[in-house]
């Protein structure tokens, strides 16, 4: 048997996993599972242990190795545990030499950490999707890592690093080298996006590489950006958001909460007002735009008002897709330290502005109907339209991009 990736956690995760099994199986590992953690819940860390004792149970004989976030942020912990064969830092995950070193410790019983110090890593280099190889209609292009801002709730700089990017050429040469693999849309992810290329020489922004992506790669079907910090968005992406068809309309927000105290308390850099502008003005420039969010329920020192101004924003920011994370203390994090909501109000909260979300994406599926759109078909039973919906398809050839007229929907996706 090779190489099999388990994963946990976000978009980047997923890409990175794919070039995660193409090094470790470039680097002759057998038999091998590798689980590429996320931290950004204690849950996400307690799924990752479950599935490490589960995959132990049903695979005794294969090399089980930790790499991913939570590998970084509770190193020893992951070490203790019997099932673990391998400790793999985050950013050690990406490199060939890495992998090699794993097959090498195997064969000798070598050391079972290899987790380099994450805050030491200045320089990002660009990975090639592992899609390339395996002709997905969609695929993730990592353009920046890491993170320089501390909310108080976050662990992820911890896991992450301070913030890098990949140099702009570099991004471009590997978006048309996908385009010309037959990918029909191309998605830039990174863990602060919209932090992208403070590092890099000229300090270009992220509108700047998405107006040099579509410039120099015409025959890119679509572009789409993954999550962004609204506060930093800069004038050439709203000019591009405004201007290029080929720039899908869906940007997902990281705003967190909707009262001014709680986002001071997170160290956030946006107010209420600052959310609500920003989405107000992008829907001028790109009327049918499709926003998601991030919203954290019972953060610290959360009271009932506060709330109900989060869940007063999916309608004044007009969300069509949240993404509810009942706050989790991360050790270490100074949101950790303040009074702490009651866990049983946490979850009521939670799933109170889980059901507001699913209120709001069935009314945007109810005003899809009878709308044509344009659909990248994924399956042979589904594909998504350019505002992210997903749609329940009939045919259609596997990364086209076919106009649908839009019959219903199922309260879940759409009906084409």
């Amino acid at each position: 048997m090779g190489v099999d990736v388990v994963t946990f956690g976000c978009r980047l995760n997923a890409f990175e996993s794919d070039v995660i099994q193409r090094e470790a199986e470039s680097a002759g590992l057998q038999d091998t599972i590798v689980v590429n953690t996320c931290a950004v819940t204690n849950e996400a860390v307690a799924q990752a242990r479950q599935t490490i004792r589960k995959l132990r149970r049903d695979r005794p004989d294969a090399r089980i190795v930790v790499t991913g976030c939570a590998a970084q942020t509770q190193t020893q912990m992951f070490a203790q545990m019997s099932e673990v064969d391998r400790v793999l830092g985050n950013d050690d995950k990406m490199r060939s030499a890495a992998w090699r070193d794993t097959r090498a410790a195997f064969e000798v019983s070598g050391e079972k950490i290899a987790v380099s110090d994450i805050m030491a890593v200045t320089e990002m280099a660009p990975h090639l999707a592992a899609g390339f190889q395996r002709g997905l209609p969609r695929v993730f292009v990592q353009v920046q890592n890491g993170c320089d801002h501390r909310c108080t709730f976050c662990i992820i700089p911890y896991g992450r690093g301070n913030s890098r990017s990949v140099a702009m050429g570099a991004v471009v040469d590997q978006v048309r080298a996908l385009t010309e693999a037959g990918h029909a849309e191309i998605v830039l992810t990174g863990v602060d996006l919209t932090s992208y290329g403070a590092d890099l020489p000229g300090a270009p922004k992220l509108g700047m590489l998405t107006k040099q992506i579509l410039k120099h790669v015409p025959d890119l079907k679509r572009l789409r950006i993954s999550s962004i910090d609204s506060i930093e968005a800069d004038g050439d992406l709203l000019d591009v958001i405004a201007t290029e068809q080929r720039l899908m309309p869906h940007l997902h927000l990281s705003l967190q909460a909707g009262d001014d105290l709680i986002l001071k308390r997170m160290k956030r850099r946006h107010s209420r007002a600052d959310a609500i502008d920003f989405c107000r003005q992008v829907r001028r420039l790109r009327p049918d735009i499709a926003f998601g969010a991030d919203i954290i329920a019972g953060f610290p020192t959360e009271t009932e008002e506060m709330f109900e101004r989060s869940q007063a924003l999916v309608d004044e920011c007009d969300l069509t897709f949240l993404h509810v994370f009942p706050y989790s203390p991360r050790p270490g994090t100074p949101a950790a330290r303040m009074p702490q909501v009651d866990g049983r109000v946490i979850k009521d909260r939670a799933r109170r502005l889980r059901a507001n979300g699913e209120a709001a994406l069935r009314r945007r599926l109810a005003s899809e109907v009878e709308t044509v759109r344009d659909v990248l078909i994924e399956s042979a039973t589904q594909g998504r339209t350019e505002h992210f919906i997903p749609v329940a398809v009939t045919g259609g050839v596997q990364g086209a991009v076919h106009a649908l007229r839009i019959a219903g929907h199922d309260g879940a996706r759409l009906i084409a």
